[in-house]
C-alpha cells in the first residue's frame, strides 16, 4: 500500500497547487446551489402543494445540496487527463510503470477526492447539519451512508474510466465526456431527485449503477427506519455493479490498449 498512499499523496499536492481552481469550482457550486433553491421554490410554490412525490421542499434541497456536494466530490477527472495521455502518447510510459495502469489513475484521482472532501464536501455537509435541525437523523445511516459512498466512489470510477477508454478508438474524448456527464448527473439523481421521475421510468433507472453513484447513499443518510431487507437490496445492486463494472472496465482495457498508435507506431 505504501506506493498507493504515495500516489495520493502526489495527487494532494498536485490539487493544491491550483487553490484558485478550487476557490473558483466552490463560488461555481455556490452559485449552482442558489439557482437550485430559486427554481424548487418556484416548483413548490406553482403546485400549491408542501409534499410533491414524498418529498417536501426541505427534503427535495437536502437532497440536491448532498447530491451536488458528492458529486462534485466524486469527480476524479480521469476522462479528461487519460484523454490527453492518449492524445499525447504519455500513455505508453505510464503503462510501463511497475504499477497498474488502472490503480494508478484511482490512487492518484483520490488525492485530489482527499482535498475536495475537506473543501467542500465536509462544510457542505456541516452546514446542512446545522440549518436542517432534525431533519438528517443520527444513528446507523450515517454508517451506511460511509460505506455507500465508498462503493460509489468506485462505480463512478469504472464507469469514467470505461469512456476514457474509448478515446483509444476515437482519438478525442471532450463530446463522449459531455455525454456521460449529462447521463450521470440526470440518472445519478444529481439534477433531479428519482422521486420525481415518473413510475415506469424511476423503476428501470433504479436498476441502473447510476443512481447507485448519488441516490443510494443519500437515501440511505436521509432514512434511518430501513430494515435488514432494504438495507440489502439497495446495498446488494451497488456490490453487484461495482463487480460487474471493475471486470467490464478492465476487459475492455486490456483489450483496448492493444490499438494504441503513437505517432504511427
Amino acid at each position: 500500500m505504501k506506493r498507493y498512499l504515495s500516489l495520493v499523496k502526489t495527487g494532494i499536492l498536485d490539487a493544491l497547487q491550483f487553490r484558485l481552481s478550487l476557490i473558483v469550482t466552490t463560488l461555481g457550486n455556490l452559485l449552482y446551489l442558489l439557482l437550485v433553491y430559486h427554481l424548487w421554490k418556484a416548483i413548490f410554490a406553482s403546485s400549491g402543494a408542501t409534499v410533491i412525490n414524498g418529498m417536501s421542499f426541505t427534503d427535495t434541497m437536502i437532497y440536491l445540496v448532498f447530491a451536488s456536494a458528492l458529486f462534485n466530490f466524486m469527480e476524479m477527472w480521469v476522462v479528461w487527463d487519460m484523454g490527453r495521455d492518449i492524445q499525447s502518447g504519455a500513455i505508453v510510459v505510464d503503462l510501463l510503470k511497475p504499477v497498474k495502469y488502472r490503480q494508478w489513475r484511482f490512487f492518484s484521482g483520490c488525492g485530489e477526492a482527499v482535498v475536495k472532501f475537506f473543501t467542500t464536501f465536509l462544510p457542505t455537509a456541516i452546514v446542512v447539519f446545522l440549518v436542517s435541525g432534525n431533519a438528517i437523523p443520527i444513528g446507523l445511516n450515517l454508517l451506511a451512508f460511509v460505506i455507500s459512498v465508498a462503493m460509489s466512489m468506485l462505480i463512478n470510477y469504472y464507469i469514467n474510466f470505461m469512456v476514457a477508454t474509448v478515446c483509444m478508438y476515437t482519438d478525442t474524448i471532450w463530446g463522449i465526456n459531455i455525454m456521460k456527464e449529462v447521463i450521470v448527473s440526470l440518472l445519478s439523481g444529481a439534477t433531479i431527485p428519482l422521486a420525481f421521475f415518473p413510475d415506469s421510468l424511476r423503476r428501470v433507472v433504479e436498476l441502473l449503477p447510476f443512481q447507485t453513484i448519488c441516490n443510494t447513499p443519500i437515501k440511505l443518510l436521509l432514512h434511518n427506519e430501513y430494515g435488514i431487507t432494504q438495507y440489502a437490496q439497495m446495498f446488494g445492486i451497488q456490490i453487484f455493479w461495482l463487480l460487474a463494472l471493475r471486470l467490464l472496465s478492465e476487459w475492455f482495457f486490456n483489450v483496448s490498449v492493444k490499438r494504441i498508435t503513437v505517432n504511427g507506431g
